[in-house]
């Protein structure tokens, strides 16, 4: 337990603490925006910025993590380039000489997929639900000109690189020590997200499905009714002791429930509260979302998420 209680507790402080630390990179040495640490015992996150990807960030602006099972790496995320999944690589054999031998994209996104292309040249399978690799397959030229826009020379090698391998529902993993359950939920933050539960030690490498620290985006396809439905029937019934998030720091359930969870009931009550009183999306984008106003990134979303969450509920 003392692996990850620090962060546990840490994460209950105020998270604007977080924000000054996001404006330079917090590990020179690496394109990784932060070193990785063991948070459980063999369980390893480098944790990204909270804040957008940028040039600066290298796009590592989400959690890359990896399981080193006594038999094997686990790898949850390809990260948002060729040479950061290197610089990931890199991390992992400095920590041991197993090799990564599995690599999960936790979604279609671009953090999640732009990396393929490197471990795909060291022959490592890459494994994403279906719908994360329609997204590959119809939109990872356009995902891939967007991270060269901000990446610039950093972008060098990466290439678009589909999954090799799809599941549906789940996709279970035995590997040395440790009971790896790549599992889709259902619909929560963008087509094709997946967890990995590890039921032996209560822990569960989140990805998008939970935020902490940062305010999580609304995006187009992000049907925010299914994903409250998800984490009530399918994610909090896992009842983990601890959450590995897709963005910010491990901690508890708790903590990504009011972040996640709550942010989103409470946006809905006051779209919902506009609505009633007949008022349009021009209103809309000036709800008041002041209980969050102390995540990362909440000058760029609240308003484009109070946006969308309108459009959406408009004609619930």
């Amino acid at each position: 337990m003392r692996w990850i209680l620090p962060f546990v507790f840490a994460a209950t402080a105020a998270t604007s603490a977080y924000a000054s630390e996001d404006i330079a990179d917090k590990y020179p040495a690496s394109l990784l925006y932060d070193k990785p640490y063991e948070v459980t015992p063999g369980v390893f996150s480098a944790i990204g910025a909270t804040a957008p990807p940028t040039y600066e960030n290298a796009g590592h602006n989400n959690n890359l993590s990896f399981i080193v099972t006594g038999d094997g790496v686990v790898v949850m995320n390809g990260g948002a380039s060729y040479g950061l999944a290197k610089a990931l690589h890199t991390e992992i054999k400095a920590i041991t000489d197993q090799e990564v031998k599995l690599v999960f994209n936790e979604n279609g996104q671009g953090h999640a997929i732009l990396g393929n292309s490197y471990w795909a040249e060291q022959g490592v399978p890459i494994v994403a639900h279906v719908d994360a690799a329609q997204v590959v397959a119809d939109d990872g030229f356009a995902i891939l000109e967007d991270m060269k826009r901000y990446n610039k020379d950093r972008a060098e090698g990466t290439e678009v690189q589909a999954p090799t391998e799809t599941f549906e529902d789940e996709y279970i993993v035995e590997m040395g020590d440790f009971r790896i359950e790549a599992r889709y939920l259902g619909p929560a933050h963008s087509p094709g997200d997946i967890v990995l539960w590890l039921p032996e030690q209560s822990l569960v490498i989140s990805g998008d499905m939970a935020f902490h620290e940062r305010m999580l985006p609304i995006f187009a396809d992000t049907y925010t009714a299914d994903w409250l439905e998800t984490w009530d029937d399918e994610f909090e019934p896992l009842g983990a002791t601890y959450v590995i998030p897709g963005h910010g720091h491990p901690t508890n359930m708790d903590q990504v429930r009011r972040y996640t969870k709550d942010y989103l009931v409470y946006l809905r009550g006051k779209i919902g509260e506009l609505l009633d009183e007949g008022g349009g999306l021009a209103e809309a984008y000036y709800v008041d979302q002041s209980p969050y106003a102390n995540l990362d990134t909440f000058e760029e979303l609240a308003t484009k998420n109070a946006g969308r969450v309108f459009e959406q509920m408009e004609f619930e």
